[in-house]
């Protein structure tokens, strides 16, 4: 009997040992155009580069939403945001409006789920059910109340998870990204200590830790959120590279846009940047660079990197349209908030040893609600069809093949503060169709001859508009969508007279 419980001992070390370890990166804010992969010349994004190098990239992968809860919320459980009724960032842009200030808005968003409900499967309950260590650090921003918070949602540790959707240092001070962080679940650092910095470091300890284990580790910056604060020694470098680039003294902003002319909310605020010339933002995302290579080189240094499985995206489209708009998304249109290319399109970088192809690429439009059953497939666990129903594996593309699916979906019923308006969108093959609640109006775009979405086709080609329409709307019935409704006590402002 001591000889067999030593040899099961010993068998199940052997399984444990074998069993692929999962880093699932997420960086908020991060745009498809902001990697250098993607060409962007003037950030500097080489880790993200190699991990791009080392496994696919999707070129036509998505955020299940543009902005951030619902997109986070949709990931981690592998359904869309409408079907959770979480389709705004909690609580919402709407949320706690006077009746004054909902007056100048033509729509009311429909009223949400402020928590991530305890009987949804995250992911990362998938995998502690089936013999991984489990931590999140860094960003969580699915829940108000602190009983939903990761610790309740399958990870064995938080470290840095909560309410928040920024950085909490001293924002008065200008130290957001510094310690103090005011955050319950990242006790603070030495004096000078950079948020990036310490999650990189967190991460890095956390897999030394686990090293002997199957293990699951969630990293979620908080940058490239907004407020735009970097290391000033970092900023310093890249003020210097605008110089030499010559970019420096080109104006980076615009208003000259039919969004910014027609819309009748207040627009005072915004403008939409049309070059990637912010020294502070190029910071911010070296510094999120940097420390996933720290995550990389510790995952090699203990030999593991071969046996890890590695996902990377972001949860939208960079922010160019407000808030400073410190970067562009072009050629893509727009950004966060809004539901053309430029709020929704991501970097999208799956590396799974043994079955991607280092340095290829898949054109297949993928979502973010993929990543789970991708995860459980690729760990070899039984998917739960049920619980990522809107999502599908996508294993099969690193073999060639051909995914099922015929479209993807987006709903967000809201006004994200960016210029944008509630609408919802579909994408099928080539075809993207968006539907604006405000008007009732349609834009359909082939993003292969137009990626910039800038010729709307939908008079010239009625019968694809039609179609993609009332498969919008089809779908939107099945996952019981919330819809806006009009404000009665709306008042007209055209501040462009």
């Amino acid at each position: 009997m001591i000889l067999f419980g030593a040899a099961a001992t010993a068998t199940a070390l052997v399984n444990a040992q074998q069993k692929p370890n999962v880093v699932f990166i997420v960086v908020d804010d991060y745009g498809w155009s902001d990697v250098s992969y993607n060409g962007s010349k003037f950030y500097e994004t080489p880790n993200i580069d190699r991990l791009a190098a080392e496994g696919m990239v999707f070129t036509n992968g998505y955020a299940a939403a543009s902005v951030s809860s619902p997109s986070r919320c949709a990931l981690m459980t592998g359904k869309y945001p409408a079907r959770l009724q979480i389709t705004d960032w909690i609580p919402g842009y709407q949320y706690g409006l006077t009746a004054q200030q909902l007056s100048n808005y033509k729509m009311i968003s429909p009223e949400m789920k402020l928590n991530l409900p305890l009987e949804e499967v995250t992911m990362a309950e998938a995998m502690k059910e089936n013999g991984y260590n489990t931590c999140l650090v860094g960003k969580w921003h699915c829940s108000e109340d602190s009983v939903y918070y990761p610790q309740y949602q399958g990870f064995d540790q938080n470290i840095g998870g909560w309410l928040k959707g920024s950085p909490n240092g001293n924002k008065s001070e200008g130290l957001a990204y510094f310690t103090p962080y005011h955050n319950p679940y990242l006790p603070d650092g030495p004096v000078g200590e950079y948020l990036t910095d310490r999650l990189g470091d967190e991460a890095a300890r956390w897999i030394e830790e686990q090293k002997e284990n199957p293990f699951f580790l969630y990293l979620s910056f908080y940058a490239v959120h907004t407020p735009i604060q970097p290391k000033p020694e970092v900023a310093e470098l890249f003020k210097e590279k605008a110089k030499t680039m010559g970019i420096d003294t080109i104006h980076p902003f615009s208003t000259n846009f039919p969004w910014y002319k027609e819309h009748p909310a207040p627009a005072r605020h915004w403008k939409e940047r049309t070059i990637q010339s912010d020294p502070d933002y190029a910071a911010l995302i070296y510094s999120m660079d940097e420390n996933i290579g720290k995550v990389l080189n510790k995952l090699t240094a203990l030999g593991l990197d071969k046996n890890t499985i590695i996902f990377f995206t972001s949860d939208n489209g960079g922010l160019s349209t407000a808030e400073g708009s410190p970067t562009t998304n072009a050629p893509l249109r727009a950004g966060k908030g809004w539901l053309y290319e430029g709020g929704i399109r991501e970097p999208f970088v799956i590396k799974v040893p043994g079955k991607t192809t280092a340095g290829s690429t898949c054109d297949v439009p993928v979502i973010a609600t993929d990543f789970y059953p991708t995860l459980l497939d690729a760990c070899h666990i039984q998917l739960k069809p049920m619980q990522h129903q809107d999502g599908v594996s996508l294993m099969p593309l690193f073999e060639g093949k051909k995914l099922k699916r015929k479209s993807i979906f987006w709903h967000y019923p809201h006004y994200g503060g960016k210029g944008d308006a509630p609408a919802a969108a579909i994408r099928q093959g080539d075809w993207k169709l968006i539907e604006f609640f405000e008007t009732g109006k349609t834009e359909l775009y082939n993003l292969k001859k137009d990626i910039s979405e800038t010729n709307d086709l939908s008079v010239i080609e009625p019968k694809i508009t039609a179609k993609l329409l009332n498969e919008l709307k089809k779908w939107q019935r099945s996952v019981d969508a919330q819809m806006p409704i009009f404000n009665p006590d709306y008042k007209y402002i055209n501040l462009n007279q």
